[in-house]
């Protein structure tokens, strides 16, 4: 019993530490992403879920600055 409370404990912290990015455009736009954005490598376009959780991409020339909040 114990190692089970131990476990979800553990899955509950892990879980908790999604981070937050925020990509700045060239054109000055602002995004928020909920987790870190990825590099699609057969299409060259950034991916992420944004903060209402829909899927979004963006060239990857288009970026000019991604933070971690």
């Amino acid at each position: 019993m114990k190692n089970w409370l131990i476990a979800a404990l553990c899955a509950f912290t892990l879980a908790g530490c999604s981070s937050e990015y925020i990509i700045t455009t060239t054109d000055g736009q602002m995004l928020t992403s909920d987790g870190k954005p990825h590099l699609d490598k057969d299409t060259g376009m950034i991916e992420f879920t944004d903060s209402e959780g829909r899927k979004q991409q963006i060239p990857q020339g288009n970026i000019k600055q991604m933070l971690e909040r």
